[in-house]
């Protein structure tokens, strides 16, 4: 267990290599408690949403989820997030919990429309269900058969007999499930899904796992990939911000960016020799210094190292092509590795990758 944000989080419970394929294989469950919710409700809350996040929510029906960012004017990012439409009058943020308190007072700095803006963190347990079998797990707790809920879609629903709000989405790659209930009734819950979920391999997972599976897909993590100084252009999230839509805090910065090009772009790599990436580790090409290393690991399941980190885009005279060589600083020795396009990991069992969709 580890301090995090306020919390007492696990980062392992049987281990990580043996957790982090327990969900590859079979299903994991994960306590993600710690994460926070904001509503935005009102008449104003629709045009509070499209002035505050980069992607356009109304690409979105109600009934969905959406992937987007929250920028500052400069382009940097507050924090990342999935944003739930109910309605035109009411959406909630799931947003970081080191940045639960960050976008709450952002949100109510910049809420010129008057929209009603409510911390609700407190008022929300959260388990995620992750992994191949993980419909199968779900499917006799809940009162909806788990086929109706799509890839980014959530439903009010019963599980184990509790309320809850049960999306698809997911930080794993894996099919998977976020169900959302009152922290009274979240032991319960938990109960239920471990022992329905027994046949079919379940065990909990810890932060440890949640990282390198994120890591295998190429997902994003705040404060390595994106930050209040690295933006969704330089970390290649140009699908999420939506240019064509009318103003929003950030948008003359990023068009800027997407128009005339970044300094420094993220890549992704595998090693070729052995060791084993870890943040800001140095990247070199040809032996000069061309970046850092923002995330890295020892793959558990494709047993090499993998990581993600950001170059020059003047290196090599050009941008760095994929399957180009590099390498990486580890303990004062050059190690050979080769930048690719993630996901690292391709699923080969479930449903598709749940990449973030537009």
């Amino acid at each position: 267990m580890v301090a995090f944000a306020g919390w007492e989080m696990p980062v392992q419970y049987k281990g990580l290599i043996e957790e982090h394929l327990t969900v590859r294989s079979a299903a994991g469950i994960f306590d993600v408690s710690h994460m926070g919710e904001i509503e935005v409700s009102g008449s104003n809350a629709h045009a509070f949403v499209q002035r505050i996040a980069t992607n356009d929510v109304d690409r979105v029906g109600d009934g969905q989820c959406q992937y987007t960012l929250l920028c500052y004017p400069d382009g940097g990012v507050v924090d990342d997030t999935i944003v739930y439409r109910f309605g035109a009058d009411r959406f909630l943020f799931c947003v970081n919990a080191s940045n639960a308190d960050k976008v709450y007072d952002w949100f109510n700095k910049n809420n010129t429309e008057g929209a009603l803006i409510e911390d609700q963190s407190a008022n929300y347990a959260q388990i995620a269900l992750q992994g191949p079998n993980a419909a199968d797990v779900l499917g006799p707790l809940l009162d909806v058969m788990p086929a109706e809920i799509k890839h980014f879609h959530f439903v009010m629903a019963l599980v184990a007999g509790a309320e809850a709000m049960v999306s698809r989405t997911g930080y794993t790659g894996e099919d998977g499930f976020e169900i959302y209930l009152e922290p009274r009734d979240a032991v319960k819950v938990w109960g239920a899904l471990i022992e329905v979920g027994g046949p079919y391999g379940i065990s909990p997972i810890g932060l440890g796992a949640r990282d390198t599976l994120r890591l295998e897909m190429g997902y994003p993590l705040y404060g390595h990939e994106i930050s209040e100084k690295l933006t969704p252009i330089e970390a290649g999230l140009n699908k999420y911000v939506r240019l064509d839509k009318k103003g929003f805090i950030g948008k003359d910065a990023l068009k800027r960016q997407a128009g005339l090009g970044v300094d420094k772009t993220l890549i992704g790599f595998k090693m070729l020799d052995p060791g084993i990436p870890r943040e800001n580790y140095e990247i070199r090409c040809n032996g000069k210094k061309a970046g850092w290393v923002t995330s890295g690991t020892m793959s558990p399941s494709l047993k090499t190292g993998i990581g993600m980190g950001y170059v020059e885009t003047g290196c090599k005279g050009g941008n760095i092509p994929f399957d180009a060589g590099i390498e990486i600083v580890i303990r004062n020795r050059q190690a050979k590795a080769k930048t690719c396009r993630p996901p690292f990991y391709t699923i080969k069992r479930g449903m598709s990758p749940l990449a973030r969709p537009a």
